[in-house]
């Protein structure tokens, strides 16, 4: 079977051009799963998923869940709140009592950017990463592409703008890492006080200007205010955000005709974007949902041809 030459997926960043299309095109094959009257292929009949969660998910454990039920996996759902974490074991150690049951696959999200690389090196079953604090959001940047190339037909040579709170998102890095290496021009915008400057670094343009950023946009990425991650204040208020890179039907006309509106969620209404927008035609918010369940089953599926190979012979 075809399969990722990684063990792991940790980041967006590990992987090739290649591995970025091998990926959507299997994602595009397991989407036709969602229309048969019963939803499921046994691709990973036998393994075990293990979806390890640190903080709050609502779209993307539930994506994953059901990718993995799709796929025929057997499931062990972790929640920190109810689990020995709260009464002080280690993430190494809760990883090793649950690879003393021998899963496959352990699929994290941790509030500590690095901790899906540190599994992986110490455990044998494969580590999705499913959101590691503020660095990467592997998963929710190949729906996005996917999505983006179903309804375009291509990623390269679009314009990419990613609006908002770009400073704080996980997924802003890896969507940019992910349009850039497939040929796309990304442009970042928000206020300064949350624009980071290594994203040049990624390949992409920085603006504080809404109106430079939508300019012959192709695709515009709305991010939401993170404010569970801010310690401090980085713009005045709510409502001087919204009037100043809120997205509005009127903004949208500095956008290329046709196009479209993404947003990983969960939505501000009237904050980064209005109503009217969010509801549109333009929009494909649900898309995207739809689209996440595909991109997992396909990162599943191409990572059990790796399960069970130890941290050293996938290097």
């Amino acid at each position: 079977m075809a399969s990722l030459r990684h063990k792991d997926l940790l980041g967006i960043e590990q992987l090739s051009v290649g591995e970025i299309q091998l990926i959507l095109d299997t994602a595009e094959a397991l989407r036709e799963v969602a229309a048969r009257p019963v939803k499921k292929v046994p691709a990973l009949r036998g393994k075990t998923v293990v979806n390890l969660f640190f903080e709050p998910s609502t779209r993307t454990r539930s994506s994953f869940e059901l990718a993995e039920k799709r796929l025929s996996a057997d499931i062990l759902n972790f929640s920190a709140s109810t689990s020995s974490v709260t009464k002080g074991e280690t993430l190494l150690d809760t990883a090793y009592n649950l690879e003393a049951m021998s899963p496959d696959i352990i699929v994290i999200r941790h509030g500590s950017a690095g901790a899906p690389h540190l599994l992986g090196r110490k455990c044998k079953a494969s580590i999705i990463n499913a959101g590691d604090g503020m660095h990467e959001h592997p998963t929710q940047a190949l729906l996005d592409g996917l999505t983006v190339r179903t309804i375009k037909g291509r990623l390269e040579g679009l314009k990419i703008a990613i609006i908002g709170d770009v400073a704080h998102s996980r997924v802003a890095r890896s969507d940019t890492i992910l349009f850039s290496r497939m040929g796309a021009e990304v442009c970042v915008c928000g206020p300064p006080t949350l624009i980071p400057w290594e994203y040049e670094k990624l390949g992409a343009k920085t603006t504080i200007c809404l109106e430079e950023a939508m300019d012959g946009a192709d695709v515009i990425m709305m991010l939401r205010v993170q404010h569970e991650r801010q310690n401090e204040a980085f713009f005045p208020s709510a409502r001087e955000y919204a009037s100043l890179y809120g997205l509005t039907r009127e903004r949208m006309r500095a956008a290329k005709k046709g196009a479209i509106v993404m947003h990983p969620g969960p939505i501000n209404r009237g904050v980064e974007i209005e109503s009217e927008v969010a509801d549109a035609g333009c929009s494909v918010i649900l898309d995207q949902v739809a689209n996440g369940i595909a991109a997992r089953m396909a990162v599943l599926y191409l990572l059990s041809g790796n399960a069970g190979l130890t941290p050293e012979k996938s290097r």
